[in-house]
């Protein structure tokens, strides 16, 4: 007979225990089911793959926009939080934080004891139970989740450090509405960074978190914050951590709340770049991916660019302009200044949020100075004269093209520089018939105008701003002429981080224009600014203090409106600025026909430019060493005798190789004359014609002016707008 072992068997033990075992099992699968099973991680809590809103700042680090979906939210850290609020958060919310562990126990008693003998509810739940709650689970009063809370609180204290467990609080707790973390609520209710609060809002905002939507300064009861704020202050006192004296100060400092709505600064500018964001890093990223975007644009440059439109559009109201935009570039570097994309964004009468900067429209005659620099290019001059006359161009797809000018007059012989200083329409066209409309779009696309087609979609009208474009390609080929031919793609982001600090992409602002792309040659540039400064070309049409004339300052400007009336354009720039204006209504109807080249947008232009280089004065654009003056005929362009006789004469400057090397003189000749008008006789006609000397100028087109011959008399032609 074998001995006992002692050793109970697994069936024997099995039946013993089974009362005991089965409720263990079944506790244990409970426990699993209702609070383990997917348990989220404590590692999450530090975790920045949270929604974290994107901010949008000026380039002078001014907050302009937060960018969110449901939850606007910031991370700082713990060092730009400022002491006041770390302590009135503990006072008010856990005054032993740094005594006890996961849960206060001494916390829940109290609270237990003031519920039964004081009929009053108080929470127990220490910081980090708070944070577990926010952070990790819902907010649902049950036992299963307060259990789960309890077990991934002693998680989170094992993992964390203190510190680390008051930072994470202070950057996800709720602070009303969609404001989470301490950032948001101090921008929120105060307009201002976290690290910039004083103890009276500091206080504030750390009673907030208890009940957000019952302590709200912005809700029904804005008392019941005033309540709250005093009690955090006197639990500070009371905790040590301020003095009596202090606690009374911050009691009666008034408290500056900043708009209830989430305020949005140059809306325009702001939208455009959320744009260019999403476009470069998807929609998720930017409205949740904490992103922080430092901008190009000045604030107060836009805010006095806003003022402006403003006040100049309300004085031309009755002309049917009801609204007008502006953009300001820095051409060295392409940087957007300002933006101002209507007279009030918010005005929906207008449609104001349309952004006109971005809005494809005519720009009449401001397109004309490309035009004219194709012409350089191709080795005319600003000496080169026009014959201004009655002129009507074959169009093989309908009825001939017949221009007229602004004036309603024709002028005779003209030379370019008068030509686009006084935006005669007629040499335009002739500059352009010459030129060819495709090598015109293609110079315009190299100068940044993306917008224009193929050439068979336009004609001759192409230089009177028959193409539609946008006012940011305008500034982008102005910016062109300003750099001395050299464009600079326009640059409205400066840097972007990541929520991590991670520098994504930056822009290094250059610090000459070379680092652009060379598309004009420097004397071409150079020739076109210097006729679009000189105050002198455009007298005819605008008089000597128009509102493009800026004294003492050099600053090359054009207009252009177009035929119809519905757009209307001034752009100007220097070596610092390029100022963009456009008027005129989102809806496309007409201006008033008083509302001409100088008379809507130009008032802008000038206030813009001018207030602009009170402390920054225009130097010039130098000289390239491939300019040369000479001395012409003031009607020809050509060469006066060598004795300077002959001709009335000028100076004008041209590129070198392109100087005029024919006298005017040369231009005498045996001519058919009409003896009734005494002019040269017309193709074909054989009667009443006499030879006589005269001199006579073909313009590029081959049309002839007879020098000698008296004044042509023309009807005068509609007006159209420079």
């Amino acid at each position: 007979m074998k001995k006992a072992s002692g050793k109970i068997p697994e069936h024997e033990f099995v039946l013993k225990y089974w009362k005991i075992l089965i409720p263990v099992a079944l506790i244990a699968g409970l426990l699993y089911f209702f609070v383990f099973r997917d348990l989220p991680s404590p590692t999450k809590l530090a975790s920045r793959s949270l929604p974290q809103s994107t901010q949008i700042y000026d380039r002078n680090d001014t907050l302009l926009y937060t960018i969110y979906s449901s939850r606007n939210q910031t991370f700082v850290p713990l060092s730009d939080i400022p002491l006041n609020v770390q302590k009135a958060t503990i006072a008010i919310e856990d005054k032993d934080f740094y005594r006890h562990g996961a849960i206060d126990f001494r916390g829940i008693f109290r609270s237990l004891y003031v519920i039964v003998f004081h009929k009053e509810i108080q929470g127990g739940s220490t910081l980090t139970q708070q944070l577990v709650k926010n952070g990790l689970l819902t907010s649902e009063r049950t036992v299963v989740r307060k259990v789960r809370e309890i077990v991934l609180s002693f998680a989170t204290e094992l993992i964390y450090p203190k510190n680390q467990i008051l930072e994470m609080y202070l950057n996800q707790i709720p602070y009303g509405g969609t404001a989470y973390g301490i950032e948001a609520a101090s921008e929120t209710y105060f307009g201002k960074h976290a690290k910039d609060l004083d103890l009276a809002e500091s206080t504030l905002l750390a009673g907030l978190p208890e009940a957000p939507s019952v302590f709200s300064p912005f809700g029904s009861h804005p008392e019941s914050a005033k309540n709250r704020q005093l009690d955090v202050l006197n639990a500070m006192q009371q905790q040590g951590y301020i003095s009596k004296a202090q606690e009374e100060q911050a009691a009666k400092e008034p408290l500056n709340y900043a708009k209830v709505s989430n305020t949005i600064k140059a809306p325009h500018f702001v939208l455009y770049v959320k744009d260019l964001l999403i476009k470069k890093y998807g929609e998720q990223t930017v409205e949740q991916g904490g992103l922080r975007v430092k901008t190009s644009l000045d604030l107060p440059t836009q805010e006095m660019a806003e003022a402006s439109v403003s006040a100049e559009i309300a004085k031309v109201v009755p002309y049917h302009v009801t609204n007008g935009a502006a953009v300001i570039t820095t051409p060295g570097s392409g940087e957007i200044l300002a933006m101002v994309g209507s007279r009030n964004y918010f005005d929906t009468d207008i449609d104001g949020n349309v952004n006109v900067t971005l809005a494809l429209r005519q720009p009449g005659s401001s397109i004309k100075p490309i035009n004219y620099a194709d012409g350089l290019i191709h080795g005319y001059t600003a000496a080169t004269a026009f014959i201004d006359e009655p002129t009507c161009f074959p169009n093989p797809t309908g009825a001939p093209y017949c221009p007229v000018n602004y004036d309603g007059k024709f002028h005779g012989i003209v030379q370019m520089r008068y030509a686009l200083g006084n935006s005669f329409n007629i040499p335009a066209v002739k500059m352009l018939k010459v030129n060819g409309v495709d090598s015109m779009i293609q110079l315009a696309h190299s100068m940044g105008i993306t917008t224009f087609g193929s050439a068979d979609r336009y004609g001759l009208s192409l230089t009177l701003g028959g193409g539609e474009v946008t006012m940011l390609d305008m500034a982008t080929a102005y910016g062109t002429f300003a750099n001395g031919g050299y464009k600079m793609d326009l640059q409205p982001i400066l840097e972007v981080q990541d929520a991590k600090g991670n520098i994504l992409e930056k822009h290094e602002p250059a610090s000459s224009p070379i680092f652009g792309q060379k598309v004009l040659p420097e004397g071409v540039s150079y020739i076109i600014s210097d006729i679009l400064a000189d105050n002198g070309a455009r007298l005819t049409e605008f008089g000597p203090a128009s509102e493009l004339y800026i004294p003492g300052q050099y600053v090359p400007v054009k207009t252009g409106t177009t035929n119809d009336f519905r757009d209307n354009w001034t752009i100007g720039y220097t070596t610092d600025y390029v100022v963009t204006v456009w008027v005129g209504n989102n809806d496309n109807t007409p201006m008033s026909n008083i509302a001409s080249g100088i008379t809507g947008a130009a008032p802008i232009w000038h206030d813009l430019m001018s207030t602009l280089l009170k402390t920054k004065s225009s130097k010039g654009i130098n000289r390239p060493a491939n300019i040369v003056s000479r001395k012409i005929c003031s009607t020809t362009g050509l060469l006066p005798q060598p004795d300077g006789s002959g001709c009335p004469t000028r100076f004008e400057y041209f590129i070198s190789g392109t100087e005029p090397k024919q006298f005017e003189t040369s231009l005498a000749q045996k001519v058919w004359t009409d003896k009734s008008t005494q002019q040269p006789g017309k193709p074909g006609q054989t009667d009443n014609l006499e030879l006589k000397d005269q001199s006579l100028y073909k313009d590029p087109t081959g049309d002839s002016y007879c020098l000698t011959c008296p004044a042509p008399s023309v009807s005068p032609s509609p007006s159209v707008l420079p």
